[in-house]
């Protein structure tokens, strides 16, 4: 073991000395695990509906389900314009509806109002629905429902002059789903050549720039199989993988570019090829590590919601990354051991040669003028920082809802014509009673009362709907309400329901178990876990970072500095992100239209996420510094190399992840839309802003107290003096060893 080594460093070694075993372990451990997924072997379990609902709604729903009071339902919607039900023709069209999916496979409880026995009928009478269910529960489901589908097509396509449209739970989950996947692979179509493009301007060839970008890729497609093992006990939400894809590509590239920027410089500064990777190896691969656990760190922060969809997101983040991480410190030696300097092959036109270690003109000018007048240049970007996040204090979060989904898709375009010609179909109030008789008795008397109360009240619009369990121990009471499912009017309507109606009557029978849900009930629920949890993962995720960083730097104020500016940009995101969808100033460039507010789910997941990203430039960023400071250099000397010095491959690192993020934002959904914009511009403050001004500034002021390190914490370990790129090498089997100055 040699005096200097840390993990990165030993096995960087071990990678390069071994390429073969390296390089063709990771291809066929990719291929295997892809084609195992591929083939169905390794089978990936998802999240069901009832799973993702939170709180007492969540427990409701699990009644509901456990009782078979969850069929898949749906609806075949028939309108015209100048017919109504009373006409001939349009009665055929139902009556051909009802019997056609009545003779179709895995198709019961078929409905016609014609019949009296289900449906419905609107009051203008142009406007009739057929109500159906579908074989099986949710997965079974969902999987039996192209025979109906196939159905109401051929109903349409034979009766062109009346409009035919199927709508429901399932129909309108696979519709989004097969909407979500052209989405991602959309994402992948522009985000993968940007990315290459912008590695080969970086690294300044062609075969330097497929490195990082094949490792990245296949980090990826290796991680859309593994998860698919955890998920059997964390079952995963169907857009993992486009989280995969976004934080895969994102932090891969940058892992695998900062160690080959090192690399090439200690390359070009005369090193042999294994002498470069070696040092590599022990700087950048240690900040690398050290990166990927904090960025691992934050993401987990999500485990502590509670929630089954914000766990899918850790499962597939944290996994992500750690792979990213082992192929960046595994598999990169190798494949740079192997290429030597083949690596340049593929020269790009008018880019610097092999990574030389140049600093960068445009932000050394940038950070000398800041540490020139330090005091100013906080006040200035710190103020236009707060003044971003100052709109976060108005922040409406918002569950986003069927409104919020694109237009385009034809089971919505018949969601919008059924709430409108039936809008008490469209919200409703579900109380949810399971006790040992709820036909008779003390509990039948109750509902009875609950059902007298709610229609008394004006935010009730409609009769209230009682479905019993096959056995009488659990009844579904839907109550429809005001409103559209999530806005003000049915949050209060859903009030005086949950607080006032059912504690008057259901709510006070002994041995009784009364749960509320429905779509403003979720909404509610959801958002009361956030509140409670999100202090928890706030203390957590900082805490443990605090810990890294301190351990890594041995210094209390680097982490405290570096906390406090990261989190400076995720304020100043949160600022954005309310101008642009909460106020509407972006609709017309990004193309939706404003809900009032930022979906209720992102300001956690982009806490955890920029939290994480964020630390990724710390870390590389003042581990220069840190090792110009240890070599001698004063404070302000280290910073300004450091940063200067790493400007080109932290500005190349930022313009990849940008633009991967930004790819997010051009896509259907407005959660994805939000996604995109929020960590695009929190990146993008953090790569300039952040470690351009501030970062400077505050470390100018503060001097040598950035290291200052409390007597009773001086037992830490302490990292070696890393050499200086013009120290000679003694070169022993198996490795290298820097020679004592």
């Amino acid at each position: 073991m040699h005096a200097k080594d840390n993990i990165a460093s030993r096995i960087g070694r071990w990678s390069a000395a071994h390429r073969k075993t390296a390089i063709l372990g990771w291809l066929v451990f990719v291929v295997a695990v892809f084609g195992l997924m591929a083939n169905g072997v390794l089978k990936k379990e998802t999240l069901s509906s009832v799973d993702q609902i939170a709180g007492n709604a969540g427990e409701a729903e699990r009644i509901l389900d456990d009782a078979g009071m969850r069929p898949t339902e749906e609806i075949v919607l028939i309108e015209s314009k100048s017919e109504t039900v009373d006409d001939p023709g349009f009665a055929a069209v139902l009556d051909e509806s009802a019997a056609a999916l009545t003779a179709t496979a895995h198709v019961t409880a078929v409905a016609s109002p014609l019949d009296g026995n289900g449906g419905g009928i609107s009051e203008d009478r142009h406007s009739a629905f057929v109500e159906f269910e579908i074989e099986g529960k949710e997965k079974v489901g969902e999987e039996n429902l192209e025979a109906s589908i196939a159905t109401v097509d051929r109903v349409k396509h034979d009766n062109p002059e009346y409009t035919v449209g199927q709508f429901g739970g399932g129909s309108a989950n696979k519709a989004i789903e097969d909407t979500l996947q052209a989405d991602v692979g959309k994402a992948g179509m522009l985000s993968l050549p940007i990315t290459l493009l912008i590695l080969m301007i970086a690294l300044g060839a062609l075969v330097a720039a497929s490195v990082p970008f094949t490792l990245a890729l296949t980090s990826v497609l290796a991680t859309m199989a593994m998860v698919t093992i955890p998920s059997h006990l964390f079952p995963l939400g169907g857009n993992v993988d486009a989280l995969i894809l976004l934080i895969g590509l994102a932090v891969g590239v940058d892992y695998s570019l900062f160690y080959m920027r090192r690399q090439r410089e200690e390359r070009s500064a005369g090193r042999s090829n294994r002498d470069a990777i070696e040092v590599a190896a022990r700087t950048s691969g240690h900040a690398v590590m050290i990166s990927g656990l904090t960025v691992a760190i934050a993401m987990a922060g999500m485990f502590i919601t509670g929630d089954a969809t914000f766990t899918s997101f850790a499962v597939a983040t944290v996994t992500v990354v750690a792979v990213s991480m082992f192929v960046t410190l595994a598999v990169l030696p190798a494949v740079l051991s192997w290429l030597g300097d083949r690596v340049d092959k593929g020269r790009v036109p008018f880019t610097r040669r092999r990574g030389e270690a140049k600093e960068s003109r445009v932000w050394g000018s940038i950070v000398t003028r800041v540490m020139r007048r330090p005091i100013v240049s906080i006040v200035v970007a710190g103020g236009f920082l707060v003044a971003l996040a100052i709109p976060a204090l108005g922040m409406n979060v918002v569950q986003s809802g069927p409104n919020d989904l694109p237009r385009d898709i034809p089971v919505m375009q018949t969601y919008d014509r059924f709430t409108a010609a039936f809008p008490e179909e469209t919200n409703a109030v579900n109380v949810v009673v399971e006790s040992d008789n709820v036909r008779g008795g003390a509990a039948g008397a109750a509902i009875d009362d609950l059902v007298t109360e709610a229609a008394a009240s004006p935010k009730v619009i409609g009769e209230s709907e009682i479905t019993y369990s096959d056995d009488a121990t659990v009844a579904s009471v839907q109550i429809p309400t005001v409103g559209e499912g999530t806005d003000e009017q049915s949050m209060a309507a859903l009030d005086e329901i949950r607080d006032e109606i059912v504690p008057a009557t259901v709510g006070g029978v002994e041995d009784t178990t009364v749960k509320v849900t429905g779509g403003a009930a979720q909404s509610s629920d959801f958002s009361d876990l956030l509140s409670s949890r999100m202090p928890l993962v706030f203390a957590f995720v900082l805490g443990l970072a605090f810990l890294l960083m301190l351990i890594t730097f041995r210094s209390i104020v680097i982490p405290l500095k570096a906390i406090v500016l990261n989190l400076l940009s995720v304020g100043a995101a949160y600022g954005v992100l309310v101008l642009v969808f909460q106020e509407g100033w972006g609709e017309a460039l990004l193309g939706f239209e404003s809900n009032g507010g930022v979906t209720n789910w992102l300001p956690l997941f982009l806490f955890v996420i920029l939290f994480g990203l964020s630390m990724d430039y710390h870390v590389f960023i003042l581990s220069r510094v840190r090792e110009a400071y240890d070599r001698g250099m004063s404070t302000e000397d280290a910073v300004r190399k450091g940063i200067a010095g790493s400007a080109g491959t932290v500005t190349s690192a930022a313009i990849v992840m940008v633009m991967v993020f930004s790819v997010f934002a051009t896509l259907s959904f407005i959660d994805f839309k939000e996604m995109g914009i929020g960590l695009a511009v929190a990146i993008l403050i953090d790569a300039t802003i952040i470690r351009g001004v501030l970062l400077p500034a505050t470390m100018k002021l503060l001097g040598d107290w950035n290291w200052y390190l409390p007597k009773w914490l001086q037992w830490l370990p302490q990292k070696g003096r890393e050499p200086r790129s013009d120290e000679g090498f003694e070169v022993e089997p198996g490795g290298v060893e820097p020679a004592r100055a």
